[in-house]
């Protein structure tokens, strides 16, 4: 009797200290998604469906903490805080990527992709898969890939043809593709974050750019460069990126929730872009925007394509290229 009553009180006299110990193993894990536009736009929204999936199948597993507004820095300091497992999750460009896997610059030459779906089919193939072994390699986990849209040129005056590009002073992407792009169209090409891109050109300190409708317009970008070319040259792809370094310490079960929740919220990204960039380009008119069509559409590639000539040899050489955009990588 006097061993059971002492074996009951050790037990109670226990029990404040097992109800934290028990807490402290069940706490939920953060996650820090960064996102470079505001609530209403696709970049942070797909965080919230992802976020909703994760809590549907795991509950109380992780706590997310969804940051928009490129309140963590642009594409560039996010992927660095991506690899340092500063910042848990993302999304990203894949020519934003190209720092450290320079394969990414396969789905960036320009005028590769006839159009999203050609784009959509290459990336979730073989070729897509080659891609998320080499980004692992550098501790960052691509568990789906994106669509941003089609690229256009942005510019303060109507450009409407090559000529027309020569000697501006263009903002690009901190890519030496995008670079040598707008090289080749005798351009004058700026590396600059796309946060500092609105000031860039309302000073003059560049005078065109080019980028995604939707960006465009989230970026409120039509104020101070008003006209668009619809060159659609490139069609940005991009990933949903998870920390390396994160995704080492989760367990099977929970990266297998946050794979499946980030190939399904791919998928809404993909249909909520769509939806936004006709959005956008109505917004963008009603206030003030003008959108032109290219009417010499071979004049616009010819330049481009000797970007593939040029960056050949660097990525596999012109099979390699030509697989990519047949979607024939590994037959």
């Amino acid at each position: 009797m006097r061993t059971d009553r002492r074996a009951f009180l050790a037990r109670l006299a226990a029990m404040p200290f097992a109800i934290p110990a028990l807490k402290r193993a069940h706490a939920a894990t953060p996650i820090v998604a960064a996102s470079l536009l505001g609530d209403d736009k696709p970049e942070t929204l797909v965080w919230t469906h992802i976020k909703e999936t994760v809590e549907r199948e795991l509950p109380g597993r992780f706590a997310f903490n969804i940051v928009p507004n490129a309140a963590l820095g642009g594409e560039k300091e996010v992927a660095e805080g991506i690899r340092l497992g500063s910042i848990q999750a993302s999304l990203s460009t894949l020519s934003n990527l190209s720092t450290w896997v320079p394969e990414t610059q396969l789905f960036d030459l320009p005028f590769l992709f006839r159009d999203a779906a050609r784009l959509q089919a290459s990336l979730e193939g073989a070729c897509g898969g080659d891609l998320g072994e080499k980004l692992a390699e550098q501790g960052i986990v691509a568990p789906a890939f994106i669509n941003y849209g089609a690229r256009h040129l942005l510019a303060r005056e109507p450009l409407l043809s090559p000529d027309q590009v020569k000697g501006k002073r263009i903002r690009v992407i901190q890519s030496p593709l995008h670079a040598q792009l707008w090289e080749s169209f005798g351009a004058h090409p700026i590396a600059l974050p796309i946060t500092e891109t609105y000031n860039a050109l309302s000073t003059g300190h560049v005078d065109a750019m080019d980028l995604t409708i939707s960006a465009y317009a989230g970026f409120r970008l039509y104020e101070v460069v008003p006209h668009v070319t619809l060159t659609g040259h490139i069609h940005a792809a991009g990933a949903v990126i998870f920390s390396g370094r994160f995704w080492k310490g989760l367990d099977e079960e929970s990266r297998s929730v946050l794979q499946k929740a980030a190939t399904e919220g791919a998928r809404h990204f993909n249909t909520l872009m769509a939806a936004d960039e006709k959005t956008s380009m109505k917004a963008a008119s009603e206030s003030g925007a003008s959108f032109h069509e290219v009417t010499d559409r071979a004049a616009w590639e010819a330049p481009a394509r000797k970007v593939w000539e040029s960056f050949a040899g660097r990525l596999g050489g012109m099979a390699r290229i030509e697989a990519v955009q047949k979607n024939t990588c590994g037959s």
